[in-house]
C-alpha cells in the first residue's frame, strides 16, 4: 500500500494547523505542521514533501525568506497564505517562486481545493518523468519554438541548449503556451488549465507566472519578448522563425 501524500503546513496559528490536518487528512493526506519558520524550513529541507503550505507572517524569518531558501534546493509546490488586501505579498510570493497563493481569512474548503489542484499537477510531473525515464524522455517529441525547447515527458526546458529551472506552475503555463505557440491563449483558460480554478477578479497569479517566465527564459532570438501580452485577450508564445 502506497504511503499517503505528505503535506507540510508552516503557520504559527495552532488552531488553523489542527483544522487543516483534519480536513486534509479526510482527503487522504498526511499532514505535519511547524509553528515557526526555522523548524519549518528544516523539515522541508530534511525530506521530500508533496506540497508545502506556507504563511507569510511567521515569527523569526518571514515566509518570503523561507521560500527563498527553500527554492535554492527544492521545486516542491508551495501554496502561500497572505494577508487579505495585501496585493504586494501575493506578487512578491509569486515572484520568489510560490506556485499559488490564498489570502487570509479563507474558507478552509478552498484551501483543500487548491492543495488538490497543486497535487494533481505535481503528480503528473512525477509520473511523466518516471514513466519515460531520462533516455526515453529525450527521445520523445519536444515542443520547439525558435531556440526554446520543452520536453513534456521529462518536464524539461532548455533555451539555446541551456536548461532552465522552473516551478511546477511556471512549467505548466509554458507547456500550454508552447503547445499553442503562435496562438493567443486567454487568461481564463490559463487559470483553468494551470491553476486548476476559475480566474477571480483582480487575480494576478497568471500574470506573475508569465512575468517570471519572461525573466527566466530571456528574450527571443531577435531580442523581443517571447511571451507577448495581447490586450483584453491573453498571452501568446511568439514564433520569430518559420
Amino acid at each position: 500500500m502506497a504511503d499517503p501524500p505528505q503535506i507540510l503546513v508552516i503557520d504559527d496559528d495552532a488552531e488553523l494547523c489542527e483544522l487543516l490536518a483534519e480536513l486534509l487528512g479526510q482527503e487522504g493526506y498526511a499532514v505535519e505542521s511547524a509553528r515557526d519558520a526555522i523548524s519549518g524550513l528544516a523539515r522541508a529541507q530534511e525530506r521530500p514533501f508533496t506540497l508545502v503550505v506556507l504563511d507569510v507572517m511567521l515569527p523569526g524569518l518571514n515566509g518570503f525568506e523561507v521560500l527563498t531558501r527553500l527554492r535554492q534546493s527544492s521545486r516542491v509546490p508551495v501554496l502561500m497564505l497572505t494577508a487579505r488586501g495585501e496585493d504586494v505579498d501575493r506578487i512578491v510570493g509569486l515572484e520568489m517562486g510560490a506556485d499559488d497563493y490564498l489570502p487570509k481569512p479563507f474558507n478552509p474548503r478552498e484551501l483543500v481545493a487548491r492543495v488538490r489542484a497543486l497535487h494533481r499537477r505535481a503528480s503528473h510531473s512525477g509520473q511523466a518523468g518516471a514513466a519515460a525515464g531520462p533516455g526515453a524522455a529525450e527521445a520523445q517529441s519536444a515542443l520547439t519554438v525558435d531556440d526554446l525547447e520543452v520536453v513534456p515527458a521529462a518536464r524539461r526546458v532548455r533555451v539555446r541548449g541551456e536548461e532552465v529551472r522552473l516551478t511546477t506552475a511556471e512549467y505548466d503555463l509554458l507547456e500550454v503556451l508552447a503547445r499553442q505557440a503562435g496562438t493567443v491563449v486567454s487568461r481564463e483558460d490559463l487559470a483553468r488549465r494551470v491553476l486548476g480554478r476559475r480566474l477571480a477578479a483582480y487575480d494576478r497569479g497568471i500574470d506573475m507566472h508569465v512575468s517570471n517566465l519572461r525573466r527566466k527564459l530571456g528574450p527571443g532570438p531577435g531580442g523581443g519578448e517571447r511571451i507577448k501580452t495581447v490586450r483584453n485577450a491573453g498571452y501568446i508564445l511568439a514564433r520569430e522563425r518559420a
